[in-house]
């Protein structure tokens, strides 16, 4: 066997051996049951200590001013919110509405995103209220300290009031109170800006006669983790960026968090955080709890047992508040889409830290974030993400060329080197201890280095891992279309072989099942036809194990590659046309003029003998 059919061999092996741990690390879905709890589990909120505990009942106020309890909490937020009114959201970017029960924002969907490329298609929902599936909001309150009890001050199932028939929009920031009945009066101002940040400002006036003290906190739950498949190297669950240090809790690790004694809980807390935010995040969409910078809070990771119930939170410092006096805190809230540009401007404009890196950018993110940030500005200057691929995939062969370049005329100087090679094994007959070492004394006087042939390959990996993540999880590929019948990059080849690419009358097998993997696309039967017309520069090697090798390749990874995001596929086609055109000519350049025709035809002619 050749020096350069080894180095194909060992390309080729390794191409393989990333597929296949691509299919391990990304299995494809598979549905699962939604695992919300049912209608009526308690709401957890957190104390002033960091504890969890079931709030008190909705509480009405009575006649002469006291707060009695309506019912247990347990049904309260379910049955009370259905009868309130609500406060009405309205954005350039957002709809939906905050229950009065609690000052709960738990309705909210968003105006860009759909949940399919249809135009019909349902806008994607990111909160939703108690007793809805996929129960997730975010709520507000006071955690009672000194001789204060949760009865005092207002919590998840408190009922607060709203100015009549307010609207909260960007301009119209909306007040809502509530007096305790004791001499505490509460307020909560909430705004808005023009994409996903809420500014929320609570405030407390003392009118007892006494000293009182309390925290703020806010809290950001959800009932039941997502439906569907955890994948590898994509992290969904909660996160908390504290004092420049990310740290990420899967559901599965929040379930392994210390347990709270006595309260089927687990939680961990981490005190005196100055500057952080905390949240719960899906691949594209996020709510997160974003605290004053600079001042100490402690932030709270939390899942409970019982109710099967995730989340995160953020209590502020404990305050004094002296009779006859007032104080307010100050925190923010981001609900909606993960866009880069969004998330840049709030960190370099309004002090969020790191915000960016609430994109899980992966293991490889000094190749990922250079790799977006390209493809991002191509995108703006073109309009056409699979355009900018193919931009950006030309790019990176530019990058590397330098080093592409030594490898084809390596293996250009090996096909040189060929005669002398096969005189050299003549010559050493069944010695091969002589045979490698006069190859080697050889490669050194003529300066080839036979490694060099995969160098493109391991370069290749990287790029390949950083640009998949990039497809995968920024939203800026999520239903970004191409061409014609490709209107999602991020999702596989819709088209199939199984209706002849949409000119029988029936439809294409479903993504992730058995057909749709055996009927493949025409992009990956492209990606296939690429790898096949690559091969064809050489002639097919003599040894049977490799002809059979090189014949299966393309066809064996167009079919594992058929699952693959779209765009990817289209990087991968792009990318081995670039190389073809390279090869082609560095090979024409040192005097050797592939036959690449002369090879197809070869190869159909050897394949009938073989027949025969």
């Amino acid at each position: 066997m050749d020096d350069q059919n080894k180095n194909l061999i060992l390309a080729t092996a390794l191409s393989l051996l990333v597929i296949l741990v691509w299919f391990w690390l990304f299995p494809p879905a598979e549905p699962t049951t939604d695992q919300s709890p049912t209608t009526g589990q308690a709401t957890q909120t957190t104390d002033a200590q960091g504890s969890t505990a079931t709030p008190p009942a909705a509480a009405t106020p009575s006649a002469a001013g006291a707060s009695t309890a309506a019912a247990p909490a347990a049904s309260a937020s379910a049955t009370a919110a259905a009868d309130l009114p609500r406060l009405k959201i309205d954005t350039p970017k957002l709809k939906g509405s905050i229950s009065l029960l609690g000052g709960r924002i738990d309705d909210l969907l968003l105006k860009d995103y759909r949940e399919s490329v249809d135009k019909n298609s349902p806008l994607v929902r990111l909160l939703s209220p108690v007793g809805k599936d996929q129960t997730f909001y975010a709520v507000y309150g006071w955690a009672p300290g000194g001789t204060l009890t949760y009865d005092d001050v207002p919590g998840a199932n408190t009922v607060w009031t709203a100015p009549k028939d307010a609207v909260l929009t960007p301009s119209h920031p909306v007040t809502l109170s509530w007096d305790n009945g004791k001499g505490l009066i509460f307020s909560r101002t909430l705004s808005v800006d023009d994409n996903y940040m809420f500014t929320v400002k609570q405030a407390v006036k003392n009118t007892t006669g006494q000293p009182v003290r309390l925290a703020s906190y806010g809290i950001v739950a959800r009932h039941g983790k997502p439906p569907g498949r955890a994948y590898y190297l994509l992290f969904e669950g909660a996160y908390q960026m504290a004092d420049g240090k990310l740290k990420e809790l899967s559901w599965k690790n929040l379930t392994k968090l210390d347990a709270v004694p006595g309260e089927g809980a687990h939680a961990e807390l981490q005190k005196d955080i100055t500057s952080g935010w905390t949240g719960i995040t899906s691949k594209y969409f996020m709510t997160t709890l974003i605290p004053q910078q600079g001042a100490k809070v402690t932030q709270a990771a939390k899942y409970n047992a019982d109710s099967d119930i995730y989340q995160v939170g953020v209590r502020d410092a404990a305050v004094t508040v002296a009779p006859g006096a007032s104080a307010e805190t100050s925190s923010r809230l981001f609900a909606g889409a993960k866009v880069y540009d969004v998330l840049q401007t709030y960190q370099n404009k309004d002090g969020v830290p790191r915000f960016v890196d609430a994109i899980d950018w992966g293991w490889f993110f000094f190749f990922t974030k250079p790799i977006f940030w390209v493809l991002h500005n191509l995108h703006g200057l073109i309009g056409n993400m699979g355009v900018a691929i193919i931009c950006l995939t030309i790019f990176l062969k530019i990058l590397v060329f330098p080093l592409a370049y030594k490898s084809y005329v390596s293996m250009a100087r090996m096909k040189e080197l060929q005669p002398e090679i096969e005189k050299l094994k003549e010559r050493a007959g069944d010695d091969k201890g002589a045979l490698q070492k006069e190859m080697m004394q050889l490669y050194k006087e003529k300066k080839v280095n036979p490694a060099a042939g995969c160098l493109p390959i391991f370069i290749q990996i990287p790029i390949f891992f950083s640009l998949y993540k990039v497809i995968y999880v920024t939203i800026e590929l999520r239903q970004a279309p191409f061409i014609g019948w490709i209107r999602d990059l991020s999702l596989p080849d819709p088209s199939s072989l199984f209706n002849l690419f949409g000119l029988l009358p029936w439809p294409a097998p479903e993504h992730g099942t058995m057909l749709a993997s055996v009927f493949i696309g025409l992009m990956p039967i492209l990606l296939g036809i690429s790898m096949w017309l690559q091969q064809k520069l050489n002639p097919a090697p003599a040894d049977a194990t490799q002809k059979m090798i090189f014949a299966w390749m393309p066809w064996v990874f167009m079919f594992m590659l058929g699952s693959f995001p779209s765009g990817l596929v289209l990087y991968w086609i792009t990318n081995n046309t670039i190389t073809f055109t390279q090869q082609y000519i560095i090979m024409r350049s040192h005097g050797h003029k592939p036959d690449v025709f002369g090879n197809i035809v070869s190869s159909f002619r050897r394949g009938k003998a073989e027949q025969k």
